[in-house]
């Protein structure tokens, strides 16, 4: 692998990508059978995933977990608009939304709205009690829109 870029990102070479390829289909490879798909022996390719994981590019390894089984397979989106986005404002609600558990992801947007956030829940009662006690009352919301998810055509996890 070669040194960090300028602006921070990393040079990868086919190697390291095939390793990032085959850990994101199964971060519980053994070493042994990622060498042989990668095409290189046990050392350098666990000296590579070693120098991926230092260097920040491997961030951690996840579990894909059924959601339907667990009772959480609602998912909202919600767009956010917020009454000040000056920096404390942005910093208030950032906090703030970290604390709430239903809150899978929370992005700022640049657009017609300030923030997406994706919301998962048991069902479309408890999401409006989320929304309501918890998301309504977040750190300068002035408004809010939300998209009931009908199908999950592509998710990571």
């Amino acid at each position: 692998m070669r040194d960090t870029e300028p602006n921070g990102t990393v040079d990868l070479d086919r190697i390291d990508r095939t390793i990032l390829k085959e850990l994101s289909k199964d971060a519980r490879l053994s070493m042994t059978e990622l060498a042989k798909r990668v095409g290189l022996s046990k050392t350098p390719v666990s000296s590579r995933v070693k120098r991926l994981e230092e260097i920040g590019v491997i961030t951690g390894y996840h579990v894909g977990l059924s959601w339907q089984k667990l009772g959480l397979g609602h998912i909202c989106f919600v767009e956010i608009r917020l009454a000040d986005t000056r920096q404390k404002a942005l910093q208030a609600f950032n906090d703030a939304v970290r604390d709430i558990p239903e809150i899978e992801e929370c992005h700022m947007i640049a657009g017609g709205y300030d923030y997406l956030l994706k919301v998962r829940t048991k069902d479309i009662q408890s999401f409006r009690s989320v929304l309501g006690e918890c998301i309504s009352a977040l750190p300068h919301v002035s408004s809010s829109s939300s998209y009931v998810a009908m199908e999950a055509v592509k998710s990571r996890f």
